[in-house]
């Protein structure tokens, strides 16, 4: 065999070596080898937030559905940020998925040093849950107020401007109440707190009279009769709230939004892969009674979206917030 003959050999085999391996990911989820190991779940917060209780939930039916286990690992800090950022550096191998909550579609807002994209940085695998949130007061703080108008008209009445809180700079709850302080042409102080326990905490204490609240983090109280939901963030709080009129319904039309969570996978994550993830989804989301029962017990209402679905609502949402947070300079920095 000449030179030229063997040269001509080893090129051939280098590019059906190339072409096998570019097949793959494909030939492994046709064969059924995927998964064949341990799946990792990353928690952008701290265990026990509503964004890790819905994981888990999810977590444990998916590894039903897979037949491998899929674990989770919390990397809390700066609203997710911290998190999201180091996740969006894992192996593209279909090992890897994070549940992504709101507080990390915010923090490219907040943080003047934020290392991620949310339009860009990842695939979008489908919606899970819808975290409803309502407008919540201290009878005894802001007495005689039982809707949004009679808040309305007691703030504007208010000699000094009303307090109000929210989980946190940046958060829904506060920039939902900013537009609609805007919409409704009243005024409130805010005043922020690291998370939703310290503010409901001090809502109880009466230090301040009024929160945009995750519905989970106020429920206790609003059955004990200690606090008063007044306004729903959306028609699906319903569940929770029955009677409680939306703030919509209340004379500020198409105002509808909840806090959410979805799945999320690293760029150039195997497609086959991530469609297979988005059919065991929507089966347990759709069809599971237990784990809806499950996530309404968390706060949360089951809801699926697929992946195309998830990015646009991403994208939406970003743009949406993004405005408020520009025209008020709001910053976690």
């Amino acid at each position: 065999m000449t030179e030229v003959q063997r040269s001509r050999r080893q090129l051939i085999k280098a590019g059906a070596a190339a072409s096998l391996m570019a097949m793959l990911p494909s030939m492994a989820i046709a064969q059924g080898a995927w998964p064949d190991r341990i799946i990792k779940m990353v928690v952008a917060f701290p265990a026990g937030g509503p964004t890790d209780t819905a994981a888990r939930i999810v977590a444990q039916k998916l590894s039903e559905r897979l037949g491998q286990q899929v674990i989770i690992e919390n990397k809390p800090g700066a609203s997710g940020s911290i998190g999201t950022a180091s996740f969006i550096k894992s192996p593209a191998d279909g090992y890897n998925l994070s549940m992504f909550g709101m507080p990390a579609l915010l923090a490219p807002l907040m943080y003047s040093n934020n290392a991620y994209d949310v339009k860009k940085d990842f695939l979008s695998v489908a919606t899970v849950y819808n975290l409803p949130m309502a407008i919540v007061i201290n009878p005894a703080v802001v007495p005689g107020v039982d809707n949004l108008q009679d808040l309305i008209r007691f703030a504007k009445a208010s000699k000094t401007p009303l307090n109000y809180t929210s989980s946190g700079t940046g958060s829904f709850g506060h920039l939902a109440m900013e537009q609609l302080k805007d919409l409704g042409g009243f005024d409130m102080m805010h005043v922020p707190y690291r998370g939703s326990a310290p503010a409901v905490a001090d809502l109880l204490g009466g230090q301040v009279g009024i929160m945009f609240a995750d519905v989970v983090a106020a429920l206790p109280h609003i059955r004990a009769g200690k606090l008063k939901a007044i306004a729903l963030s959306s028609p699906n709080a319903t569940v929770m709230l029955p009677g409680v009129k939306t703030v919509s319904e209340q004379g500020f039309k198409n105002f509808d939004f909840d806090s959410w969570g979805g799945l999320i996978a690293p760029l150039k994550t195997p497609q086959e892969i991530v469609d297979r993830i988005a059919r065991e989804t929507r089966h347990i989301i759709t069809n599971d009674k237990d784990l809806q029962q499950k996530l309404v017990g968390a706060g949360a209402i089951a809801a699926f979206q697929d992946g195309k679905q998830m990015q646009a609502r991403l994208n939406k949402d970003y743009d949406r917030w993004s405005a408020i947070v520009k025209a008020k300079g709001i910053s976690a920095n």
